[in-house]
């Protein structure tokens, strides 16, 4: 399997399900700042995305500017920011786990944007 391939099923498996994939530029994400950009450039945030992990929260939580339903994010390579920068690459983990928790069905988000997240690599 290439390394391509998970994501490239993931993406698929959120387009048969009716989700809207956004499929994460794994090549510049090697540091909080490439992430962050790659983040925004994936989920289309908008011009008033702070680039940090606060307004990377609030962003992902609102989702307002993409139509209603499941957003999956994928996030092929993050193993790479993961041996880079550990301690970003947890604190950027922790910031998608409370957002996809916040979006979640039972989340205050539930009926109208959901958030899930996917990390083929890790």
């Amino acid at each position: 399997m290439s390394a391509g391939e998970p994501a490239k099923a993931a993406a698929e498996a959120a387009f048969a399900r009716g989700a809207y994939p956004h499929l994460v530029n794994s090549h510049p994400t090697v540091d909080k700042a490439s992430t962050l950009t790659a983040f925004a450039e994936a989920l289309s945030f908008p011009d008033y995305f702070g680039h940090n992990l606060d307004a990377l929260y609030d962003c992902l939580t609102d989702l307002s500017w993409l139509p209603p339903g499941e957003h999956v994010l994928i996030w092929p390579g993050s193993e790479a920011l993961r041996k880079a920068e550990p301690k970003t690459y947890l604190a950027i983990r922790s910031v998608l786990s409370d957002a996809q928790r916040a979006l979640g069905p039972s989340g205050r988000g539930a009926g109208s944007w959901r958030l899930t997240v996917v990390l083929p690599d890790a």
